[in-house]
């Protein structure tokens, strides 16, 4: 991560900095990006934005104006195939543009890089800090525990606390509440003082039974600026790979895609069509879905775990909501599903397309089924 560690714990305003950045163009261009921006969304289910989705109900101008209700005129600038230009065609040979965009992980991308040390030890601690400080923050306002990658980490959708509009993240081994147009920045130290400096208690209704224990909240946590921009390249390279598995041509009932706190991954769940199907996937309705009693042989959960206590390194999954059959494809360690782990990850000459290959290897055979 190359943007300065100042700018991204200041205020922020994800979308805003994208579009200031975009050059004039023949039309008018319109930013989306990776990032949660403000204002808080109010709307239900997700109550956030939608941030890499044209005509999603981003602001039209990233100050708190509905968005219109097309984009007739308009060329948008998207980190995916959805929109009219990528970030990546439009960076081209500007330096300063490809910069920019290469540090949010809209294109053009740069290679993950080796483990930090002691990697696993201060994995579990940010897991912690994700689901005790960050998630509960934005749980205690409005019920819900959904995170987001950020520039150089991770943090929460834009909520609204008394009125104002909230995030929290982690980045730089900091801790920043931004709340309307100020953002204060503290180090991480314990599990107590982070919730102190949000204004929440430590919690755990965010944690899952793979989360590690709260443990003593008052102990300091290993939770540097190496490891949280580390985890900030990983969520950044899988947030960019599962909003393009999004558009997958056929898929039906898709997922927003999330970080899971208690997992402490970025997944989305989304069910294969037929093969050769390309019509226009269907929006999200998994959990809808499957307690209606629907068929979930075709359905899975993609994501992108940065390692657990059975996988110490990062890995990318698919986790069938159905059963499984012999294939080889379905051999992973610990659960009913296929991995991609990291080291193979690292050794290919594209790593993101070997992701996508990956994740479409697991779509076409569920589209079989």
């Amino acid at each position: 991560m190359t943007s300065s560690s100042s700018a991204l714990t200041a205020w922020r305003n994800a979308a805003a900095e994208a579009q200031a950045m975009l050059p004039r163009g023949p039309t008018p261009r319109r930013a989306y990006v990776l990032e949660p921006s403000p204002p808080a969304m109010e709307a239900p289910p997700y109550f956030a934005d939608d941030p890499a989705v044209p005509g999603s109900g981003v602001p039209d101008d990233h100050a708190g104006r509905p968005a219109p209700g097309g984009l007739v005129g308009t060329e948008t600038v998207t980190p995916t195939s959805a929109g009219d230009v990528t970030w990546h065609e439009l960076a081209g040979t500007d330096g300063n543009l490809a910069d920019f965009a290469r540090d949010r992980w809209l294109g053009p991308w740069r290679r993950l890089r080796s483990l930090p040390e002691d990697y696993l030890r201060g994995l579990q601690d940010a897991h912690r800090l994700a689901y005790a400080v960050v998630a509960e923050a934005r749980r205690a306002a409005n019920g819900k525990f959904g995170l987001r990658y950020t520039a150089g980490g991770f943090g929460t959708p834009f909520f609204s606390r008394n009125g104002r509009d909230t995030q929290v993240r982690v980045v730089a081994g900091q801790i920043v509440l931004q709340y309307d147009e100020e953002a204060a920045a503290a180090a991480i130290g314990s599990l107590a003082g982070a919730a102190a400096h949000c204004g929440v208690e430590p919690g755990s209704e965010a944690a899952e039974h793979d989360s590690p224990p709260l443990d003593d909240v008052q102990r300091q946590l290993r939770v540097d600026a190496e490891l949280t921009s580390f985890l900030g390249d990983w969520f950044g390279f899988a947030s960019s790979v599962l909003e393009e598995l999004r558009l997958t041509p056929g898929a039906h009932d898709v997922g927003r895609m999330q970080l899971w706190p208690g997992h402490f991954d970025p997944a989305v769940e989304l069910t294969a069509g037929d093969p050769g199907d390309g019509a226009q996937g269907s929006p999200a309705g998994g959990q809808a879905l499957a307690s209606a009693g629907g068929d979930v042989s075709r359905r899975a959960t993609y994501g992108a775990s940065p390692g657990d206590q059975h996988n110490p390194a990062p890995y990318l999954y698919v986790g069938p909501w159905g059963g499984i059959d012999d294939d080889p494809y379905w051999g992973a360690a610990g659960f009913g599903g296929a991995a991609l782990g990291y080291d193979e990850l690292l050794a290919a000459p594209d790593q993101r397309q070997a992701a996508l290959d990956f994740f479409a290897a697991g779509y076409g055979r569920l589209s079989r089924h």
